[in-house]
């Protein structure tokens, strides 16, 4: 989800909520502690130079169980960090912490917003050899390379 969109739905609630892949609810209590701009510079295992920019929201729940975030207070620490720090419209990345810092992914469903579960992956496959799709195989191919190297005059043992 991009900055615009969280701004779109921030304008229409009247209450702010989060919940997790597994549908749990973050605590109401919760504050966003850090709208920033985030930069990666890498290289990938195949050697290319890649850049990745989004924005990233802290989420953080504490003791303080009187505290809820409206969602125009939301908004406007939106539009200061965009002032102050340039944000652009890029994607939202979500940080929550649980057993150790989590990022996710940022959706809205149902008047609330969603966070979503993020994966890693190999950016080179062509380069490391992965195939990009399973090979196939018939059964009868198997059951013939199996009874080849069990064969006592295979030569694999």
């Amino acid at each position: 989800m991009k900055l615009s969109e969280v701004k779109k739905q921030l304008a229409h609630l009247e209450t702010l909520d989060f919940y997790l892949p597994n549908s749990q609810k973050v605590e109401s209590h919760f504050h966003v502690t850090e709208v920033g701009k985030v930069s990666k510079h890498f290289i990938d295992c195949g050697g290319t130079v890649r850049t990745e920019r989004l924005v990233n929201f802290q989420l953080w729940s504490a003791d303080d169980i009187d505290h809820h975030l409206e969602p125009a207070k939301l908004l406007n620490i939106i539009k200061l960090s965009e002032e102050v720090l340039g944000i652009e419209d890029l994607e939202v990345e979500v940080e929550y912490q649980a057993e150790t810092i989590g990022k996710y992914g940022l959706d809205f469903k149902n008047g609330h917003f969603v966070l979503t579960q993020k994966q890693t992956d190999c950016l080179a496959k062509d380069a490391c050899g992965i195939p990009t799709q399973k090979p196939k195989m018939k059964l009868s191919d198997l059951q013939a390379n199996m009874n080849a190297c069990c064969n006592p005059d295979s030569g694999c043992c």
